[in-house]
């Protein structure tokens, strides 16, 4: 007589083949990830780990690597005039590019997703400055704004102005240059976000505020302008990250001068790193700084974010 027991835990195995097929399903699955996660390991993960221990350390490459606590995160607070510059640079630029990326690039979204003639053509007129080779687009804006012969002071003296601004190679004016090159670059790439949100926007509302006797004005300030929040979000998030990593901009239009007048983070670690006698655990130090700075901004933000919901 058959055992009722051994009948169901035979009953309760699975089958061989079937559990090796499974074996077989999750290999194919790890090797389909593995070149990317390798990857990731080898050119983020170990270079991110590296650089936040050799924060805390001395080393210029050569030299063995030596251990020196927080003395180079004291340096840079305490003594180190140009680091200290470059972090209010680094603030200034964001707080100037960031809410005047976001206006320019809603209000063109907004303007661009209206039954006007020639609507493609402006699109593609408005994103080029993004797509264009950025050395190309830094010379045309350094002739634009050239104080001797530019254009632009060119018509400021035909409207009478004497003082003319000197632009990018001026202390007072060249961060200011280079906020509103960044706008006009940066702002088609963010008009197409928007542009993405106003159409998954409910027209039904809008119709029923305009039967309601809403204007133009009200209808975008408290229908459409709410419905863009995860658009408005995404672009904020995406606007600081980038403002507080700025480099390129810098280096194309004012290397960062005139003194340090347009010094961010992001190149003065260039240069304590790459420039003359390489300091690697300080430019590290620089950089775990600027990431603190970014991951806070970002909390806050999404906090933020979060309460409105």
């Amino acid at each position: 007589m058959a055992n009722p027991a051994a009948s169901t835990v035979k009953a309760d195995k699975p089958p061989r083949k079937a559990l090796k097929k499974s074996v077989r399903d999750t290999l194919t699955a790890y090797t389909f990830i593995a070149p990317n996660f390798i990857g990731f390991c080898v050119f983020t993960l170990v270079p991110m780990v590296f650089a936040i221990a050799l924060a805390f350390c001395s080393w210029d490459g050569r030299h063995a690597i030596e251990f020196v606590g927080l003395s180079n995160f004291i340096k840079l607070f305490k003594t180190d005039k140009i680091f200290q510059a470059a972090l209010v640079n680094t603030i200034v630029y964001v707080l100037g590019t960031v809410p005047l990326t976001l206006v320019c690039s809603l209000a063109m979204a907004v303007l661009l997703n209206q039954n006007v003639r020639l609507r493609n053509f402006f699109r593609t007129v408005a994103f080029f400055p993004y797509v264009a080779s950025l050395v190309a687009v830094a010379a045309v804006w350094n002739m634009i704004f050239n104080p001797a012969m530019g254009p632009i002071n060119s018509l400021l003296a035909a409207l009478g102005v004497e003082n003319l601004p000197r632009w990018a190679a001026g202390k007072e004016t060249a961060m200011l240059t280079v906020i509103l090159f960044s706008v006009w670059k940066n702002m088609g790439y963010y008009m197409v976000i928007y542009l993405a949100g106003l159409q998954g926007c409910n027209p039904d509302l809008n119709e029923a505020a305009e039967l309601d006797g809403a204007n133009r004005w009200q209808q975008f300030w408290h229908i459409t302008l709410p419905q863009l929040r995860p658009t408005t979000f995404f672009v904020v998030i995406m606007l600081t990250i980038s403002g507080f990593k700025v480099y390129d901009q810098m280096y194309m239009i004012t290397q960062g001068g005139p003194g340090n007048a347009t010094m961010t983070l992001v190149y003065y670690i260039y240069n304590v790193a790459f420039v003359n006698t390489p300091k690697y655990g300080y430019a590290s130090a620089i950089a775990m700084v600027l990431f603190v700075l970014v991951l806070i901004v970002t909390i806050v933000q999404f906090r933020g974010s979060r309460g409105e919901n």
